[in-house]
């Protein structure tokens, strides 16, 4: 699945339904998904997850774009069960386009698309950048 130009909650909640219907998915361009809303308040949410706990102890949050991808997947599961346990253990997530993914055909999620706006959407790639993560 090609996560380019999607939205991310929008793309996460679909994966996670399928997820918990048996399927794995493979998930490439993570970096390229968008987060929809004022950039201010969208940095300013992900800085205050970053600084939230301890170094020791967490809750730990992500910074680089796949496995922000992944933690907001996680989020739609029930993951301390062990059904969804196994759904999030299905799923696999990676920036750009690994080699032995790169011959084959690539699902978009249509519902899940990036629709034109007045201002430009921020991308992962963008976010992990201001978090301090080398991308």
């Amino acid at each position: 699945m090609d996560a380019s130009d999607l939205v991310l909650g929008r793309a996460a909640s679909v994966i996670a339904k399928r997820l918990l219907s048996g399927e794995s998915i493979v998930v490439i361009n993570a970096e390229k998904s968008v987060i929809t809303g004022s950039r201010e308040s969208v940095l300013r949410t992900y800085r205050e997850n970053r600084a939230r706990g301890s170094v020791r102890s967490g809750p730990h949050f992500p910074r680089y774009p796949d496995r922000i991808f992944r933690r907001t997947v996680r989020g739609m599961l029930p993951h301390l069960k062990p059904r969804g346990r196994d759904a999030f253990d299905r799923l696999e997530v990676h920036m750009g386009v690994p080699p032995e993914y790169s011959s084959g055909t690539r699902e978009t999620l249509e519902r899940a698309k990036i629709r034109p706006a007045l201002r430009r959407p921020i991308t992962l790639q963008e976010i992990s950048r201001l978090l301090g993560a080398r991308v």
